[in-house]
């Protein structure tokens, strides 16, 4: 998978995040090249989820 379809696939997924936790903002859910943990731990923080739940919700989505 390239770059554009990862960014793709994340836009899809993020938007779907917001609707699931409607406390998500923009900036929690920005994602940059190497910033995927930085966000994860983020997440994890805001939604009281470990890292391995909130993959799992990502991954569901």
């Amino acid at each position: 998978m390239n770059t554009e379809e990862s960014k793709g696939n994340w836009d899809q997924q993020k938007e779907k995040l917001k609707q699931k936790f409607a406390a998500l903002t923009d900036n929690d859910i920005l994602f940059k090249e190497g910033t995927k943990e930085e966000m994860i731990s983020k997440l994890q923080k805001k939604l009281g989820k470990t890292r391995e739940e909130l993959l799992k919700i990502i991954e569901g989505l």
